[in-house]
């Protein structure tokens, strides 16, 4: 039978890179691990990842910096508006410590019978690190945050919408979500593995204008699911198009993994990956150098030199 394990990773579109670096490697101590370009369109834009220790699927972050290219996005209603980050359940002190010795605004809140904190990229994207217990995926250290209270990876994503009923038959029908939970304005469920960040959190929002869905400053592009294997994406995208949903993608090779991205009816886009069979993240660059050369796919080599020249230097 299809499935979905848990989470893969999350796309962004912030603003200046080097912004976009200092917030997640400097302040959220996260690993990069690495600088390619956005494989759509004639524009040149980064694309950069950013992950735990392992570069585990559910662990990756990866952002489009697009205050370069002037394009400004809308967060709204009826698209992904939160990251919630996984971190160890006694390490949420040393995080708001953290955060606001950097000039982060920082909210204490409990959700869901568990204590998180609030806080926002630099462009704005609305974040939550989730305090949790016993995670198996390991935190990166060497940006400077102790092992015990390092980021796991991704909790999961918060997607608000005008009235949540479509959302739940979709992410219940196609994704298999399952142990659903309400609390006020919002509605919890669960796609696979929950030490896999795989919590989708549907939040009541009729207050403001429906977000945009293109790319723009300041918002979430699309939230990923693994799917693990290409006969479970191809099955998976089967059942999905059979209920219905056929505002969904052919396969796309990002190099990296595979991908076919479902526009739900919620307004948020997903997409079902599959880490590349022949290396993933490995396959141009060894474990231990991930992140330290611009890498590009074969279609845009022949243009390295003009997109270095044109995109704004980094300084990881």
């Amino acid at each position: 039978m299809a499935h979905l394990d848990g989470s893969h990773h999350v796309t962004m579109s912030v603003g200046s890179a080097q912004e976009d670096v200092d917030f997640h490697v400097r302040t959220l101590g996260l690993r990069f691990i690495k600088r390619t370009v956005l494989f759509d369109g004639s524009t040149p834009i980064y694309h950069l990842y950013y992950s735990n220790a392992g570069g585990d699927p559910s662990a990756v972050l990866t952002t489009f910096p697009f205050r370069q290219a002037g394009l400004m996005g809308r967060r709204g209603t009826n698209q992904a508006r939160e990251v919630l980050l996984a971190a160890p359940s006694g390490s949420l002190d040393y995080w708001s410590g953290r955060l606001t010795e950097r000039g982060v605004e920082v909210a204490d809140a409990e959700v869901l019978d568990r204590r998180r904190l609030l806080f926002r990229h630099p462009c704005g994207i609305e974040y939550a690190l989730v305090g949790v217990d016993d995670d198996p995926r390991v935190g990166w250290t060497e940006g400077g945050v102790p092992a015990e209270y390092a980021i796991h990876g991704i909790h999961g994503i918060g997607v608000h919408v005008t009235n949540p009923e479509n959302m739940v038959e979709f992410t219940t029908g196609s994704l298999a979500a399952k142990d659903l939970v309400e609390e006020g304005d919002r509605v919890a469920l669960q796609v696979g593995s929950a030490a896999r960040g795989g919590a989708v959190e549907l939040v009541v929002n009729r207050t403001d204008d429906p977000g945009t869905w293109r790319y723009g400053e300041g918002t979430i592009h699309h939230f990923a699911w693994n799917a693990e294997t290409l006969e479970n994406q191809d099955e998976l995208k089967f059942e999905i198009e059979g209920l219905g949903y056929t505002d969904i993608s052919e396969l796309k090779d990002r190099k990296y993994f595979k991908s076919v991205y479902v526009r739900s009816p919620g307004g948020a886009l997903f997409e079902l990956a599959v880490t590349h069979a022949e290396g993933g993240w490995t396959c141009d660059e060894s474990p231990k150098e991930l992140g330290s050369a611009f890498q590009l796919p074969e279609q845009f080599e022949d243009r390295r030199a003009e997109l270095l020249d044109q995109l704004e230097p980094i300084d990881v």
